[in-house]
């Protein structure tokens, strides 16, 4: 039976290929990230070649933090090339219900294929799972705590997972609950940090077919992370490097280590 330890090891002993169709303000740090972690990403926006890239992809990380026409097309055609070449993927709906257009846009992904997992912050969950159409741009206005319910709707609909992000980081696939209390307080601080969890929701998915055991692994690797680099950061500047090297440092061993995790 695969642990999250074991997918962090498949991720170093694989290289998945990470097809990420994300946002301007993110795509450097979701890289820098991915390749910390032992992943490989490919940001490919292009119409023209979207199909090739899924085709060779090991997973694709689709995130409408910043919508344009063009980029919507793209999305949209790389899922129903997923859905047909049976590539994962996980979507991250960054703002759904902050206004008309992300949430028409958020709906058209869903409608065009199922994700394998989706993540987002507690409204972005709630918005989407239409019990909520409040939300404040892409930060939470709501606690995780209090979304799992739609997300648990959500999962039971699309029969898939479903990851509320946040202080403590929630992962539901059915009836099946994962908690993760790992992190810091400055990941609050850094722009994209959910954009880098939802990518490397992508790489674990590379690796690791069982969607809810590749999700918690991802959050757990993000936290523990984020506690390594904490003790090293004088501030928000500093905790990014380091969050980084803390990918980068990250072991088998240190993660079963420090994840605190309840089932």
């Amino acid at each position: 039976m695969n642990s999250i330890t074991s997918v962090l090891q498949e991720i170093r002993k694989r290289s998945p290929l990470v097809h990420n169709i994300t946002n301007y303000v993110v795509m450097n740090n979701t890289a820098n990230a991915l390749l910390a972690v032992g992943a490989s990403p490919v940001m490919a926006h292009a119409i023209e070649e979207i199909e090739d890239i899924v085709t060779i992809s090991s997973s694709l990380v689709i995130n409408m933090g910043t919508l344009s026409e063009k980029w919507v097309e793209s999305m949209l055609l790389a899922v129903e090339k997923a859905k047909a070449t049976n590539t994962p993927f996980v979507f991250d709906p960054v703002g759904v219900g902050a206004s008309q257009y992300r949430t028409e846009v958020s709906q058209m992904i869903l409608n065009a294929a199922i994700p394998n997992v989706i993540r987002g912050n507690a409204s972005e969950i709630m918005a989407l799972a239409k019990l909520t159409n409040s939300t404040k741009g892409v930060d939470s206005t709501i606690d995780t705590q209090d979304a799992i319910e739609g997300a648990t709707l959500l999962s039971k609909k699309f029969n898939n997972t479903v990851v509320i992000s946040g202080e403590t980081d929630y992962i539901i696939t059915g009836d099946t609950v994962s908690k993760i209390e790992n992190g810091s307080p400055l990941m609050a601080k850094i722009t994209g940090m959910g954009c880098t969890a939802t990518a490397m929701v992508g790489a674990c998915l590379g690796v690791e077919e069982n969607s809810h055991l590749a999700a918690t692994t991802a959050m757990a690797i993000m936290g523990v992370a984020g506690e390594l680099a904490n003790g090293k950061s004088a501030g928000p500047g500093s905790f990014q490097m380091n969050f980084y090297d803390g990918l980068f440092e990250i072991t088998p061993e240190i993660l079963e280590a420090k994840v605190k995790i309840n089932a």
